[in-house]
């Protein structure tokens, strides 16, 4: 595949690139899609990378700055500072996506990922080396390959770009995009079903009291639950809710 020029190029091209990239060629394209239809809603994506931050900035001008005529230029900021968390809070809004290229150790990382299902924001994780545990990210981009490859010698680079690439791809089918289409991808399977089983969602603590009450931030915004379960959280606890109810402290 190209490098931001024309997306009509032979097969065998990215075939090559499939084999180097192994087996996360079919989660870059699991991941476009599902940032090509955040997009089409009007998602907002946020970039960060603690330790290189210029790779960061490089992520959001790649969807910021449309590099081919007639392609869209896609909402894309780079946020950093001292505390990650406390800035993702404040900006990002439920439907937005999050793309961080960072290690699994990193405990930044960690924290903003752990939190973005309870802001109802998409997560990307591209990194290198330990993958980081099951259901870290929404989608986990990992490379093989030594840190300074990655880093310095364009590893991270080749990812966000054919990320850039394929969500363009998506565009131009816009049939991929509409919300039927993600409905039917997301359709209950003959082993789980989320509107007979008993589903929890994740929350952030926003404020307490008084009692046993406590608002909270989801997925789909601020709403009161009861906390009679686990007592009283502290503003920013990450807490499981089922119908109305904490029902658990999530711990760090």
């Amino acid at each position: 595949m190209s490098r931001g020029g024309d997306l009509s190029v032979p097969a065998t091209t990215f075939s090559a690139e499939s084999a180097t990239l192994g087996p996360m060629a079919g989660d870059l394209a699991i991941a476009a899609l599902d940032m090509a239809r955040r997009f089409a809603a009007g998602a907002t994506m946020w970039c960060a990378a603690p330790r290189w931050p210029s790779h960061a900035q490089h992520l959001a001008v790649e969807f910021v700055h449309p590099v081919i005529v007639g392609k869209r230029a896609l909402p894309a900021v780079a946020v950093g500072g001292v505390d990650l968390v406390s800035t993702l809070r404040v900006v990002s809004s439920p439907g937005d996506l999050f793309v961080a290229v960072a290690a699994a150790d990193d405990p930044v990382m960690r924290a903003a990922m752990r939190r973005a299902p309870a802001w109802g924001v998409r997560s990307v994780w591209i990194g290198q080396g330990d993958r980081p545990d099951v259901g870290a990210a929404d989608h986990v981009l990992w490379l093989d390959e030594e840190l300074a490859l990655s880093a310095y010698g364009g590893g991270f680079v080749l990812v966000y770009h054919l990320l850039w690439e394929l969500t363009h791809v998506c565009f131009e089918h816009p049939g991929l995009l509409t919300a039927e289409a993600a409905d039917r991808d997301a359709a209950c399977s003959h082993e789980v079903c989320v509107s007979c089983s008993d589903e929890g969602r994740l929350a952030e603590v926003v404020t307490t009291g008084p009692g046993y009450e406590a608002r909270v931030r989801t997925a789909d915004g601020i709403e009161g639950i009861d906390t009679t379960l686990i007592g009283t959280p502290r503003p920013g606890d990450l807490v499981l809710v089922h119908a109305g109810t904490a029902v658990t402290l999530i711990e760090d």
